[in-house]
């Protein structure tokens, strides 16, 4: 495997992962009746609609289909992933719901 063929490979691999990172933030918001668009606007105003966040709003099951998403675990992705603007929008929709 050459250099670009290996870039390519850990580009579609972050992808990937950046892809699933997205599914865990939305069906959170599903499980817990928030919209995933509303809240990443709020963290992210002045950009335009992200194209993933729509695609895999669409691999989303209904809240009672759902598994359970613990809140350290889509805050710990979120951060891995350098989305800390998103992680603190979804702390504070978290301590709503605890109130």
């Amino acid at each position: 495997m050459n250099s670009k063929e290996k870039e390519e490979k850990v580009i579609r691999n972050y992808q990937e992962n950046e892809k699933m990172m997205i599914l865990i933030f939305a069906q959170w918001c599903i499980n817990h009746d928030l919209q995933p668009e509303e809240i990443y606007n709020q963290a992210y105003p002045n950009q335009p609609k992200n194209s993933t966040l729509m695609e895999v709003i669409d691999q989303t099951v209904p809240k009672q289909e759902a598994e359970k998403i613990e809140d350290e675990t889509v805050l710990n992705v979120l951060q891995l992933f350098g989305n800390n603007d998103l992680a603190f929008v979804v702390q504070s929709e978290i301590e709503k719901r605890k109130k």
